[in-house]
């Protein structure tokens, strides 16, 4: 017997799998990579984490199909910031159906426990999660850790798992799921209420500014999560380090909208759109002057792209904040 899980690398997902894998079955950990999941690749650190509970590791790469597909037109709507959880679950598991017959998968887990979100894990949530994936029917989908609190699935009523051996967890505390991480001797999971970046409010308003402004393609992902975000007079997007793990993520952003300001002194790596105007190449590179080592009475030789610009820098960190696309 085989199934397939939804698997996100924390610790929810985690004890699901131990919970079924410890009843003989064998699991496939599914980490369906929608692009907001991490800001860095955390591939092998799932694979490591899969291994742990006893499962494989596969990892499908549904991000173009997603942009276009989910995130701007969720059936059941965003939760506080631009997360369509309901909807993103349900396409998660349509992916998983879709994948059953190659793996050889009889049903299908996921770490949801019930009244843990307040938006997609209520119980309604969950009915509607089942819908959009096409399980209304079929019910092979199957929630372990809260399982008592719901309905039968096809997997226990036709004994391929002991429902006796599932839990009831319920609510957000994660005492009991801590307490079976201590128990299993689990130190090398995600943190409890850890998520993806589209609940977090920093990031869902430097993507809500983006598509105001540009079509989001998958390249402009990596974009939004790293740096300073400014969106200058005339409109063009900045983006600019925080700090060296910062420069040297952005240096790696391969985006051909996108231009670097080279500094002749020590500061931030920084990005600027390729058609910004020439007054926002100018105010870009003065703003990331402001935020390199230099002096205010002082000129500097600045490149943008293939441009040199013969600039000074803001007169404060204050004046260059107008431009922010959030204060974070």
């Amino acid at each position: 017997m085989r199934a397939i899980s939804l698997f996100s690398g924390g610790l929810d997902s985690m004890l699901a799998i131990k919970l079924i894998t410890d009843q003989g079955i064998d699991i496939t950990a599914l980490y369906v990579n929608i692009g907001f999941g991490s800001r860095s690749d955390i591939s092998e650190q799932l694979r490591r984490r899969a291994s742990m509970v006893g499962a494989s590791f596969r990892m499908v790469d549904v991000r173009e199909e997603y942009i276009q597909n989910i995130l701007f037109d969720p059936v059941y709507g965003y939760g506080k910031n631009f997360n369509p959880c309901i909807d993103c679950h349900g396409y998660m598991f349509k992916i998983a159906r879709a994948l059953m017959e190659e793996e050889n998968a009889s049903f299908l887990i996921t770490g949801e426990v019930l009244g843990q979100r307040p938006m997609s894990q209520r119980a309604e949530a969950m009915r509607q999660v089942n819908k959009l994936a096409g399980d209304n029917k079929d019910r092979v989908i199957l929630r372990p850790l809260c399982a008592k609190l719901l309905e039968a699935t096809k997997p226990e009523e036709l004994g391929w798992v002991d429902r006796e051996k599932l839990l009831d967890i319920n609510g957000r505390s994660r005492e009991r799921q801590l307490a079976l991480a201590k128990e299993y001797g689990w130190e090398d999971y995600e943190s409890p209420g850890g998520g993806c970046l589209l609940t977090d409010p920093a990031f869902s308003s430097k993507l809500k500014d983006f598509v105001a402004y540009e079509e989001l393609e998958v390249e402009d992902i990596d974009l939004l999560k790293f740096g300073r975000h400014f969106r200058l007079k005339d409109g063009a997007k900045l983006v600019v380090g925080r700090d060296k793990d910062d420069n040297e993520a952005l240096k790696k952003i391969d985006n051909l909208d996108y231009i670097p300001i080279k500094l002749p002194i020590i500061g931030p790596y920084s990005l600027i759109h390729k058609d910004a105007s020439i007054q926002d190449k100018e105010l870009g590179a003065k703003i990331a002057l402001t935020y390199g080592k230099s002096k205010a009475d002082e000129s500097y030789q600045v490149e943008v792209g293939e441009e040199c610009y013969t600039l000074s820098p803001l007169q404060s960190k204050t004046e260059a904040r107008e431009y922010f696309v959030l204060n974070v």
